[in-house]
């Protein structure tokens, strides 16, 4: 794994095998990652981190929070994780404008989309099987303890009038 392309197609093959289910996809994942080195399932695990370190933002998780009826710390992480799996089209045009994301999951479905801890612990569970060990420090700056807000301020999920200027289109979907 060198590269953010054969990152992203690994990413799409397992989500079309898995017909978008997340905890399949994180099996299938597995097992594609069980065909590489263990230097490659690093590299994966890299590139994984880092696009999860991308997405740990307000504006995401303001977006997370009305998809999913609320979102914690722990479910907001999940859901970074499900929106790599959901590929890079939908991840970057997430990350351009999170209100997108009411046009890029237009069939979102908050009982199975929105969570896949199981994929971000996938490059974890191919390197253990392969090596035996841990996947070791990634070497990557640590997240920070709170998203942040590209933008420049925070604002209040529990504001609705604020929720609904930031997210129009989600806001008509999921509010209210």
């Amino acid at each position: 794994m060198t590269d953010e392309t054969e990152f992203w197609q690994l990413i799409d093959e397992t989500r079309e095998a898995a017909q978008g289910d997340p905890v399949d996809q994180a099996e299938l994942l597995v097992e594609r990652l069980l065909g590489l080195t263990p230097d490659d399932v690093i590299d994966f695990a890299r590139l994984f981190e880092a696009r999860l370190a991308r997405a740990w933002r307000l504006d995401l998780w303001g977006a997370a929070d009305l998809l999913l009826g609320g979102a914690g710390d722990e479910s907001f992480d999940y859901f970074c994780c499900w929106l790599i799996g959901q590929g890079r089209d939908v991840f970057e045009g997430a990350l351009a404008d999170p209100d997108t994301l009411a046009d890029l999951v237009p069939d979102f479905d908050e009982e199975v989309d929105g969570d896949a801890e199981e994929l971000g612990d996938a490059a974890d569970r191919a390197h253990e099987q392969l090596t035996g060990m841990p996947l070791p420090e990634l070497g990557l700056p640590v997240r920070p303890a709170e998203p942040v807000e590209p933008s420049g301020g925070g604002f209040d999920f529990d504001d609705a009038r604020v929720m609904e200027e930031r997210f129009p289109r989600l806001w008509q979907r999921y509010g209210g």
